[in-house]
């Protein structure tokens, strides 16, 4: 099995999505992780829809990138999601076959009103989902 790890600033958000929609969509031919540069919990709004996509991240423990990068370990490949900003901020980790970067605005921006809040996160998750579905289609683990 292959594994992949998702970063993001905070591993509150697009990290966690991109990780669940990856274990759920990828039948077992994938294992996705996600890590932060500075790890927070979860988004309520970010629980909450992808409970509407019948994917319960609530319990998600974030954890540093850099410390898994210490404890050594492996990815078969290394998507960062954060904002290009702090993309190259991300540690290098070895032995990675693949690197990209897919930026995604941050969900912990969302203003308005609480619907319009959720709104704004619902496009985010879609987006995710949408590359996710598209980039497992496209079988690059097997490269």
């Amino acid at each position: 099995m292959k594994k992949v790890l998702y970063i993001c600033r905070h591993n509150s958000g697009r990290s966690v999505m991109a990780q669940a929609f990856t274990n759920a969509l990828g039948r077992g031919r994938v294992e996705a992780e996600s890590a932060g540069l500075e790890p927070r919990p979860v988004l309520a709004n970010v629980v909450q829809v992808m409970r509407e996509e019948g994917l319960d991240v609530s319990g998600h423990r974030p954890q540093s990138v850099f410390d898994l990068y210490r404890e050594g370990r492996r990815y078969d490949v290394v998507i960062t999601v954060c904002d290009d900003a702090h993309e190259a901020e991300c540690p290098i980790f070895p032995g990675i076959a693949l690197r990209d970067h897919w930026p995604f605005p941050d969900p912990s921006r969302a203003s308005g009103s609480p619907d319009e809040q959720l709104a704004y996160v619902r496009t985010i998750r879609d987006a995710i989902k949408h590359k996710v579905l598209n980039w497992l289609e496209s079988d690059p683990l097997s490269r």
